[in-house]
């Protein structure tokens, strides 16, 4: 059995008295916490929050304001006609590496996104409000709210989400991330190449399947 100063019980003490002092803390504070070992836990009362704050504020140091789907920053707007929607890339936000998530509203008579699949990325996609069509390879269906899908990487995970209804949608879509992609759309019959870095970025470019050429084409010997 261990004593009152063995280091099981000194553990559990100390642990103890940061989860008592992270429980005064705002949620965005707690996850910033979490993310820096190094990070001070203060007194509540010297924890400055308020509607005019940029950012919580621990003591005299700024932590970093992380994404919320409540009050989101939409970063990449689309406007092109019949796929008119607005997404925050909350992994972009947050510079996640392995894992991807947005937040989509997408109003109505809009589509997300043109028909395609991902060879190397698996998507899910969590209905938070509103009733999109879903389109995948065995046709439409309709969605209903809080409904989770997922499309795995493949022709078979092809999908598309269009909004028929009169209230806006609203879903989140989570992918895996990290790794080049390469996507395909069957109804333009184009491929897309991507590198993903976390923050964007990198290649990201688009072809006409129409347009591929043969391995050897405009290779020359080396020359002697």
């Amino acid at each position: 059995m261990e004593d009152a100063t063995s280091p099981g019980r000194t553990y559990v003490r100390d642990l103890r008295r940061g989860t008592a002092a992270l429980a005064g803390l705002c949620p965005r504070q707690r996850l910033a916490h979490g993310r820096s070992r190094s990070a001070v836990v203060a007194p509540v009362s010297e924890v400055q929050t308020g509607p005019g704050t940029a950012g919580c504020t621990i003591g005299s140091s700024n932590l970093e304001v992380v994404p919320n789907i409540n009050h989101p920053e939409f970063d990449e707007p689309r406007e092109h006609e019949g796929f008119g929607a607005r997404r925050a890339r909350l992994g972009h936000q947050l510079g996640s590496v392995r894992v991807g998530a947005s937040l989509w509203e997408l109003p109505a008579g809009q589509a997300a996104y043109p028909y395609h699949y991902h060879l190397a990325e698996e998507e899910m996609v969590i209905v938070l409000s509103g009733t999109p069509a879903l389109r995948t390879p065995d046709g439409w269906r309709v969605l209903d709210e809080g409904e989770v899908v997922d499309f795995p990487g493949g022709e078979h995970g092809a999908h598309q989400l269009v909004n028929r209804c009169e209230e806006t949608v609203r879903f989140l879509a989570v992918s895996t991330h990290g790794d080049p992609d390469v996507v395909l759309y069957p109804d333009s019959n184009k491929i897309g190449a991507s590198e993903r870095l976390p923050r964007g970025g990198g290649l990201h470019t688009f072809f006409r399947l129409e347009d591929q050429i043969e391995y050897w084409d405009g290779e020359l010997p080396p020359a002697s």
